[in-house]
């Protein structure tokens, strides 16, 4: 079918069909799913993808796991050819180095089969409780290679003509703490997809399969032209702007370095992180996947919510990624905790933006806060891993203040509900609440933090503690003040108080209580 021949109307109904289907796909995830990180924070996302691989619908949630997925596909393909696949396959990876993002994130994939031929990929990636490795939920915060991280699974074919292979289940059941979690959340994965596969099928009986494809490909073709218009209209040129981790969680006095500079050149635009610091020894390290997340997520922003999210939207982008960095790390670098770093890139790339669209680029965020792992073991014996993400302050902007205690740019997580805190894991939370006064100064002031006070009821319980902006404040734009700096501490039952910077793995006991400040969103403009 020639474009020519395309309905307008028609195109659109397919653009917002397809959409539709991620989205159901996400509902089923979250609704099936056991874990919190994801039943209660939303941390799954769901996509529809081309027989090449080009992603072709993505649903609302995390743009971080959105990012991740098309690589992770991409590697799928390339280890089983579309040739050899059948209805009902599902294939499976999670390892960093081959495609993945860190190992707690498993991707999950199934060919759409009909007319006889592959016209669609369903894909689907979730966040599991643990994975393995040195600390319960498999992000040690203390970890310095991969092999501490937990069990990395290469491209597999999971299940053939529908029948999942009971010997890769077992070797995962025997690597990690929570199996019977485990198996009931990859289960929604696969529910997720098979139904995402199903409603596509549906779409080729309306349709048939060449003028649905064809009316794929010209959604690709046309966003790939909005965007390009789009970057031609930002200015020509080149911007830089730096940020920093506190810490690479090892080295704790250490700050850890990310340059990047933007580059406009017509329709096209590149971004470069030469001069970002060399890998680390800790678990910061974010391998290609997780950088492409943010600078996907960064043309997404500048370019217009109007244009289709698809990967035509990403053809006009090139990355500069070092060999040996922080954001391309070579094996066997650690990379569990790579989410702050992701974000930490992507407040870099809009504030490098931001020096050429000052009124349409927010100051910087808050960041990835606190990623938070209690872990310990039921009266029976059997193990629970609870996690949690909690926010910061948003930046504010030319047009009004930032946003208390949201999750922001790749991140898309909720606040855990209290009760659900306190249903999953033997701790009162004292309090949960705002952090008064800690977004940044100016015209427009910075989102506020959050502050959760947790007491522990039953000890001991493993605490792994991934914080940021404890150190680096998230800064202001056009004369605006920066946000207040995060703190965390552990009071202990005997009175005495330890300080968290940043970064820790630590046992607490009946009677400890553990309280976070997150920190603030940068303001902007001078104060009137």
């Amino acid at each position: 079918m020639n474009a020519e021949r395309i309905d307008p109307a028609t195109l659109e109904i397919v653009r917002r069909r397809l959409e539709g289907i991620a989205e159901e796909m996400q509902g089923i995830l979250l609704r099936s799913a056991v874990s919190p990180i994801v039943r209660e924070a939303n941390d799954a996302s769901a996509s529809i993808f081309l027989p090449d691989g080009t992603v072709i619908a993505q649903s609302v949630s995390l743009p971080l796991l959105l990012g991740c997925l098309i690589p992770a596909v991409s590697r799928l393909l390339a280890g089983f050819p579309i040739a050899q696949m059948q209805p009902d396959d599902i294939y499976l990876m999670n390892d960093p180095y081959d495609g993945g993002t860190h190992i707690p994130d498993l991707t999950l994939m199934m060919p759409v089969f009909a007319e006889g031929r592959v016209v669609a990929l369903a894909g689907t990636i979730f966040h599991h409780q643990d994975m393995g490795g040195l600390t319960p939920g498999s992000v040690p915060t203390n970890a310095t290679e991969i092999y501490h991280e937990g069990l990395r699974l290469p491209p597999l074919r999971l299940a053939r003509g529908g029948a999942v292979d009971v010997q890769i289940m077992r070797i995962i059941a025997c690597n990690i703490r929570t199996p019977d979690a485990f198996e009931w959340d990859l289960n929604a994965q696969i529910s997720a997809c098979r139904t995402g596969a199903a409603r596509v099928a549906d779409m080729v009986a309306r349709h048939g399969a060449a003028p649905l494809t064809a009316m794929m490909e010209e959604l690709v073709r046309r966003a790939e032209a909005a965007t390009r218009a789009a970057i031609a209209a930002i200015p020509d040129g080149a911007w830089r702007y730096s940020d920093a981790l506190d810490n690479d969680g090892v080295d704790l006095d250490r700050p850890v370095p990310v340059e990047v500079q933007v580059r406009v050149q017509g329709e096209e635009i590149t971004i470069d992180f030469t001069g970002t610091a060399p890998q680390v020894r800790g678990p910061v390290n974010a391998v290609p996947a997780g950088v492409m997340a943010g600078a996907f997520f960064a043309i997404r922003a500048v370019t217009g919510p109007e244009i289709p999210n698809n990967g035509g939207c990403f053809r006009p982008l090139h990355l500069v990624l070092p060999e040996g960095s922080l954001l391309n790390p070579r094996p066997p670098a650690a990379v569990n905790a790579r989410t702050a770093t992701v974000k930490i890139l992507t407040n870099a790339i809009l504030g490098a933006l931001a020096q050429a669209l000052p009124e349409r680029i927010p100051a910087a965020n808050a960041g990835a806060s606190v990623i938070m792992a209690l872990s310990g073991r039921n009266p029976d014996g059997s193990a629970y891993v609870v996690t949690e993400a909690m926010q910061g302050g948003s930046g504010a902007s030319a047009i009004g203040p930032g946003v208390a205690a949201v999750s922001t740019d790749v991140g898309n997580t909720m606040n855990q509900p209290v009760e659900a805190m306190e249903t999953d894991a033997p701790v009162r939370v004292h309090r949960l609440g705002i952090r008064r006064g800690s977004g940044g100064a100016g015209r427009y002031r910075g989102g506020d933090g959050a502050v959760r006070d947790y007491e522990v009821l039953r000890g001991p319980l493993t605490l792994t503690f991934r914080g940021e902006r404890h150190m680096h404040a998230a800064r202001g734009a056009a004369g605006g003040g920066d946000g207040a700096m995060a703190q965390a501490w552990i009071q202990r039952r005997d009175g005495s108080r330890e300080e968290i910077r940043s970064k820790l793995s630590t046992v607490l006991q009946t009677g400890d209580r553990l309280v976070m400040a997150t920190a603030g969103g940068g303001g902007w403009g001078e104060a009137e």
